[in-house]
């Protein structure tokens, strides 16, 4: 069984963002001092780089999960929470990174190209990790200046993606199976394919590396091509995957063949054809040569064999005339293998730098617009908006309930942010999409207060019934709609003059006093002109005990005194 993977499907996930922290500062006489919640920390990404030292998928075919590592929470004190480690995953150059398509528990298929890692350091973020939430401290405004809640961390990215090895080799040699082309590559290199006499002996590539002087270079050694590759037959499609990136074709021609309808020229011929067919399905790369126009040569092999050789002196000239170099050789003694390879390595010489000129003219010629580097999605603690940024449909279902579904990137991002068991939360959340213009829009299509709202799609999408002038928050504490949300009249109470008057509040409060002070004046005087007011030397009223002078007689002998009076008279 076979080492060697080529294509492989991935389940990669970013890190989960840490959650925000609500915590709140408390000082010695103070045990509201204000919010100090930190920040969660950033999920980490999941990354694919090209390594020069990877050289196959095997490892990705026996643990398909990748997941990077999550943000912390942040914590009080203005403690942010450590971030996420990225997950750098090697790959081989050469590897092309395609979303793949399918329904769940069936095969994969590429779907849109999302990278090509041609070269060595090229990187790709397969699966972005979440933002941290926001800490109370971050959400804090002078209108809301205690809040009791912070934002969830978002989820990570997570995604299949399919990875197909396109192998990169400076030669290709092509060829029908038997062909001898694992045999060469053995001679001329290190590499140890196996080799037999029966078709489709090689049935995943091999790569060897050749020394010719100074100089050095790849050689491909893929399975045979056939009549009807391009089309799938055999193991074609698998074969020409593997030669999209080589810049040179070698022919590796059998002379010493005992099949029927089979002459040098005749496979030359139906290979050609089958290249043709195949090239006009290809999307090149960036600088890279079309297949009709790489350069061709033409190896006739197992000239130890005399038959073959005689074959091989007649069918030189008719390959020559199409102004292609022909070798004959043979693996088994090694002969014209010294030729070839010198042939070789100056032919791939003069290809390279054929590249690298169109590579550099191709990026002088095309406009490249950048991200930012950061990669990271916008976060803000409030973003206003149109109503292009989201969209609201009116859905019906089968059995007849009706709702409306909202969809967006800030929508669907605040309803994943926000914590539903917290009251105050739910407010800011509400707030964010009126400012946004949700509810406007869902006014103009009709929605009135009770319908059923749905925002988002799958596991993530949340359900609620309308009510556009719900009250919530810190506003409620005192159970009255007093204030602004998340103005906490807690705070307030603690020290009355933490809030400064203006000089108008203040000029109001004066002219009240004074106001008052001339009402008290007036009223005394009133009284006074109307003889309410006594001589306090004069004791009017016995019975007042806190008279200077009454004697503060009670009720009894007052009645005592007033009999003996009248008995005495």
């Amino acid at each position: 069984m076979s080492d060697f993977v080529d294509r492989v499907t991935v389940h990669v996930k970013g890190g989960d963002g840490g959650n925000g922290s609500a915590g709140i500062r408390r000082e010695k006489f103070k045990p509201l001092a204000g919010p100090n919640g930190g920040n969660g920390g950033d999920g980490g990404s999941v990354i694919f780089v090209a390594d020069r030292n990877a050289t196959s998928l095997l490892d990705y075919r026996f643990m398909p999960h990748r997941t990077a590592g999550s943000g912390t929470m942040g914590l009080g004190d203005n403690k942010d929470g450590s971030k996420g480690d990225d997950l750098i995953l090697p790959v081989p150059c050469g590897t092309v990174i395609f979303t793949a398509k399918g329904v769940q528990g069936a095969a994969k298929r590429p779907g849109e190209q999302l990278a090509d890692l041609r070269h060595e350091g090229d990187r790709f973020v397969a699966a972005q990790g979440g933002n941290g939430g926001l800490g109370n401290i971050a959400l804090a405004n002078k209108t809301r200046r205690a809040p009791g809640f912070a934002l969830l961390g978002e989820p990570g990215e997570e995604r299949d993606v399919i990875l197909e090895l396109k192998s990169i080799a400076d030669v290709a040699l092509v060829g029908f199976p038997s062909a001898g082309k694992s045999s060469l590559i053995a001679a001329m290199s290190s590499a140890k394919p196996k080799i037999a006499d029966y078709p489709f002996t090689t049935l995943v590539p091999n790569l060897g590396v050749v020394i010719a002087g100074d100089s050095r270079y790849t050689i491909a050694d893929v399975p045979g091509l056939i009549p009807g590759a391009s089309e799938g037959k055999g193991l074609g499609l698998e074969f020409l995957r593997h030669i999209e990136r080589t810049e040179i074709i070698a022919h590796v021609i059998d002379c010493a063949t005992l099949e029927p309808d089979r002459d040098p020229m005749a496979d030359y011929q139906a290979l050609e054809k089958e290249l043709a067919l195949y090239a006009d399905k290809l999307e090149l790369p960036l600088g890279a040569i079309p297949i009709p126009e790489r350069p061709r040569i033409i190896i006739l092999n197992k000239i130890d064999v005399p038959e073959a050789r005689d074959l091989a002196d007649f069918v030189r000239p008719e390959f020559e005339k199409l102004s292609l170099k022909v070798f004959e050789i043979s693996t088994a003694s090694h002969e014209g293998l010294k030729e070839l390879n010198f042939a070789l390595s100056a032919l791939v010489k003069e290809m390279r730098e054929e590249v690298a000129n169109r590579e550099q003219a191709e990026e002088e010629a095309r406009v490249v617009i950048k991200p930012l580097e950061s990669g990271r999605r916008t976060r803000r603690a409030d973003q206003g908006g149109t109503a292009l940024d989201f969209t609201v449909e009116r859905r019906e279902l089968g059995n007849g309930e009706v709702f409306f579904e909202v969809l967006g990137t800030k929508p669907e991002r605040w309803v994943v942010q926000t914590n539903f068991d917290n009251d105050e939360a739910v407010g800011y959340l509400a707030d964010r999409l009126a400012k946004l213009g949700v509810e406007d829009e869902l006014r103009r299509k009709g929605a009135r207060p009770g319908d059923n709202i749905r925002i988002g799609r799958g596991n993530n999408a949340v359900d609620f019934d309308w009510d556009p002038t719900i009250s919530a928050g810190a506003e409620m504490l005192d159970g009255s709609n007093l204030g602004a949300r998340g103005k906490d009249l807690r705070l307030e109470e603690q020290d009355p003059r933490s809030r400064r008057r203006s000089n108008s509040e203040r000029r109001a409060q004066y002219h009240e006093m004074m106001d008052a002070r001339a009402a008290v004046r007036e009223a005394m005087m009133a009284e006074r002109l109307a003889g309410h007011w006594a001589d306090p030397s004069i004791d009017d009223d016995r019975h007042d005990t806190t008279s200077l002078f009454g004697r503060g007689e009670s009720a009894e002998d007052a009645d005592g005194a007033a009999g003996g009076d009248a008995d005495n008279s």
